[in-house]
């Protein structure tokens, strides 16, 4: 019996990370989730993800860790989320969570070398998405480059490879696989919004509703 493969995931519980996880079993990885408990504006999307990954039958990583300078909407109330904007992703919105990736993806990079995985998945996008810069390419690129410099194995002349399945995807495409995955999307979460139905007007919304209605499909977290 082959030895399945090791990967470590960021797992929000949106559309886009349960996709990368989903995309990555089919590939034959052995899937470690880790879901990140940050004080964001709600608790809703770590229950989804830890449901998520339940379902998907993967180990799960709590993370819970404390960013008290706050300096972004999603982590301070006091910030409204922006509504119903005309999205440009040369304009940084308020969601957006200073470095939050550089730091999801040391805890991974960390969490990843020490159980001997050499892949790391993130649902990142840089085509229909609010234009942070932690989901460029060349962010990606350039932490890569920092891995292999900064981590054991790099040392050694391995690597602990940063995995971007859905980089350059719109969110139709995304959703298109998603769909022929299996993907349950019924049980995801993108609102940045904690409330029993999706707000249907912060930009996650509406850019998830870009690709279900973009196929002619009601989203099925909205049924």
């Amino acid at each position: 019996m082959l030895k399945m493969k090791k990967a470590v995931l960021l797992l929000s519980g949106g559309l886009d990370s349960t996709t990368t996880l989903y995309w990555a079993q089919r590939r034959g990885y052995k899937v470690f989730c880790l879901i990140f408990d940050y004080g964001q504006r709600h608790h809703k999307e770590v229950l989804i993800a830890k449901k998520i990954a339940r379902r998907a039958h993967c180990d799960c990583h709590i993370v819970r860790i404390s960013l008290p300078w706050e300096g972004s909407s999603l982590l301070d109330k006091k910030i409204a989320i922006p509504q119903g904007r005309s999205i440009d992703v040369k304009k940084i919105p308020t969601t957006y969570v200073p470095a939050r990736n550089i730091i999801f993806l040391s805890f991974a990079a960390s969490f990843a070398e020490t159980i001997g995985a050499r892949v790391i998945f993130i649902g990142a996008n840089a085509i229909d998405y609010s234009g942070y810069p932690d989901c460029r390419p060349a962010f990606f690129k350039a932490y890569q480059k920092a891995l292999k410099k900064g981590l054991k194995v790099g040392t050694q002349g391995k690597e602990i490879k940063i995995i971007t399945p859905l980089i350059s995807k719109t969110k139709k495409e995304i959703v298109q696989l998603g769909l022929k995955l299996k993907v349950p999307y019924h049980l995801t979460w993108s609102c940045y919004q904690g409330g029993p139905r999706p707000c249907g007007v912060c930009d996650s919304c509406r850019l998830r509703h870009k690709g279900f209605e973009s196929l002619q499909i009601i989203d099925p977290a909205l049924c």
